[in-house]
């Protein structure tokens, strides 16, 4: 419907009322030998009555066409995967590929994906209307790229799947699972190094997935998890995939990311985990892809091997850049080292800071956890 209108808002407005109709008639008249094609057809009509109640600019039926094939053959057989690589047009912003894609096709809300680029829902929302009008006003198509163009959009689409995953991470085991489907796909249909350290990456985190909550739904920090109930299947097929990668001599951040999960995943305990490895890790990652983010668990790390007060220099000196104020997960790590100092008062307001910020409900049972043992 998309490509028959070339206008997301348009598409969406015309396939509700076509389902409309179709509950309506198909209770009577009986469901059409072909569903797909009555409803795209209908669409279609419902679009142009509605373009010409609006009077946006329509002059003929026939400038919209008739209908998409049955038939056609496409490189990315995958309807969600084709419909993704569709959306990250290369004529768009990559932010603004990923977040509209994430709203439009992986159903996330605007909250859910301003949170993903820390940033706010009003903003968020607003780079998405910029991306929608431009694909409008420029006339840019809505045509499933071939398999020679996929590569210059594999990026984004990379991007998107994994910010999926990480939506589901605490509370939708579902969007994980849906996320880990299309990466399979994507090692099988372009099998590069960050499409490999990527499906890695995600595999290695869910194995963890039965440990990561509580039965009342508190997070689990990792150094408290049962690592005998981690599935050491996915676990070994994570490290193969990140070998796979990085003996490609072309490893990426997402290469880079899953053989730091890799480290921790293969550690009998926390202890025992090999913090000079991971901090080596972090240091290549953060020349590749300078973010605070990555500071800021590169900091966590160098914490864990050289002591907090070594971790807490580098996190309050990410602060003093301005960076990450917003960002729950600075004031949590901040309160741990805190915490682990015996410094209880400075604890206590960094947990209250991260409390406020904070929005998946599994994470505030943490956070409020800590602040009553304190």
């Amino acid at each position: 419907m998309i490509r028959l209108l070339g206008d997301f808002d348009l598409a969406e407005e015309a396939l509700q009322d076509a389902f409309a109709a179709a509950v309506e008639r198909w209770p009577v008249e009986g469901v059409p030998a072909n569903p797909r094609s009555w409803l795209i057809s209908t669409g279609r009509f419902k679009a142009i009555d509605r373009l010409r109640k609006t009077r946006r600019e329509v002059g003929d039926e026939a400038d919209v066409p008739l209908e998409l094939s049955d038939t056609e053959d496409y490189d990315v057989a995958d309807d969600r995967l084709r419909l993704i690589f569709t959306c990250c047009h290369p004529a768009l912003h990559p932010d603004a590929q990923v977040a509209m894609t994430l709203r439009e096709v992986c159903g996330l809300t605007t909250e859910q994906v301003a949170a993903a680029f820390l940033t706010t829902a009003p903003t968020l929302a607003q780079r998405i209307v910029r991306a929608k009008s431009k694909i409008r006003d420029a006339r840019i198509p809505y045509e499933v790229p071939s398999l020679p163009d996929l590569p210059e959009r594999l990026a984004s689409v990379l991007h998107v799947v994994y910010l999926v995953f990480n939506q589901g991470y605490f509370t939708r085991a579902d969007l994980a699972t849906e996320a880990i489907r299309v990466g399979r796909l994507l090692v099988d249909l372009l099998p590069e190094p960050e499409a490999i350290g990527l499906l890695a990456l995600m595999l290695l985190h869910d194995a963890r997935r039965v440990t990561r909550t509580t039965a009342a739904g508190v997070l689990i920090p990792l150094e408290e998890q049962d690592r005998a109930q981690w599935n050491q299947e996915q676990i070994k097929e994570g490290v193969a995939l990140v070998r796979r990668a990085f003996e490609t001599r072309r490893a990426g951040p997402f290469a880079l990311q899953a053989a730091i999960a890799a480290v921790h995943a293969e550690a009998p305990s926390s202890a025992a985990t090999d913090w000079s490895e991971i901090v080596g890790l972090y240091d290549v990652l953060l020349r590749m892809e300078p973010s605070p983010v990555v500071a800021l668990n590169r900091a966590a790390a160098v914490a864990m091997r050289d002591g907090p007060e070594h971790g807490l220099a580098l996190i309050d000196a990410i602060l003093a850049r301005g960076e990450l104020e917003a960002y729950h997960l600075v004031h949590a790590a901040r309160a741990d080292l805190f915490r682990r100092l015996g410094r209880k008062a400075e604890a206590t307001t960094a947990y209250k800071r991260a409390l406020e910020l904070a929005v998946e409900e599994p994470e505030r049972r943490l956070l409020e956890r800590r602040l009553q043992e304190l």
